[in-house]
């Protein structure tokens, strides 16, 4: 049989309110080892050719429930931040990868969503999720490129309005 390699590129989805507070999840294979390892919304693509976009949007169903697919009411938040960071993989995870592959292409999308809503969690890949203000949520986080993306929010939505109906509007 042969294996099945995950491919080096990823997305990162930092998903929020209007009011700034931060998704995170707490990964259940770094339980099993015995850390608690939190962060946004990630996954690798499924393919080379997958959109970055596409990738963010099935990994975003995946993790959480919330449906931000092509022609869903949450399509239109799912922004693109063209930020990428490249990062060496943790030594932990490299027996994902084919041989001689060490480093990821990581995509940075932003998420914002109209409250705290529930989350539906695949026990799988994570056993708990909590909303907290962006800058707590960047302490808790275990990635520094998921810390740092999670601290550019206030640059990346600044002078955006708000386009849920009566949540923060700008008149």
């Amino acid at each position: 049989m042969l294996q099945a390699f995950k491919i080096p590129q990823s997305v990162l989805v930092v998903i929020y309110t209007p009011t700034l507070d931060v998704l995170l999840i707490r990964r259940a294979d770094a339980l099993e080892a015995g850390e608690v390892f939190w962060q946004s919304v990630t996954g690798s693509k499924d393919a080379f050719d997958e959109g970055w976009a596409t990738t963010a949007a099935r990994e975003v169903l995946e993790e959480t429930g919330m449906d931000c697919q092509p022609g869903s009411a949450l399509a239109a938040y799912l922004q693109d931040w063209n930020l990428e960071n490249t990062y060496t993989i943790y030594p932990r995870w490299l027996h994902r990868y084919a041989a001689g592959v060490s480093h990821n292409t990581e995509r940075i999308f932003g998420l914002q969503v109209p409250e705290r809503v529930p989350v539906t969690l695949n026990p799988r890949e994570h056993t708990a999720y909590q909303w907290l203000p962006y800058s707590d949520a960047a302490d808790l986080c275990f990635s520094p490129s998921n810390a740092e993306a999670i601290l550019s929010l206030p640059a990346m939505v600044r002078g955006a309005r708000s386009v849920w109906p009566g949540v923060g509007a700008q008149a």
